[in-house]
């Protein structure tokens, strides 16, 4: 006997968005380690990277680090305000 499965809501919820737009920085992080890694990739075809494409890297590598950090001491102390 097959169950009927609840209807799936097609738009996102107000709780859907705010947990996202609350993680935002940390995906924006992500997204421009993401970039810095394939433009390292990129680089090995045309020479090996430059000290700019090491120091985009390192940066990016510690803006998650940093947002990653914040987005936890904000989920511990609800509280806090970035």
């Amino acid at each position: 006997m097959r169950k009927r499965l609840a209807p799936v809501p097609v738009e996102p919820t107000a709780a859907d968005l705010a947990g996202i737009e609350s993680e935002w920085p940390l995906i924006a992080a992500e997204l421009d380690l993401l970039d810095a890694e394939i433009t390292m990739l990129y680089a090995e075809d045309h020479g090996g990277p430059t000290v700019l494409d090491w120091r985009r890297l390192r940066r990016a590598e510690a803006r998650v680090t940093r947002a990653a950090a914040e987005l936890a001491a904000r989920a511990t102390d609800p509280g806090r305000v970035a």
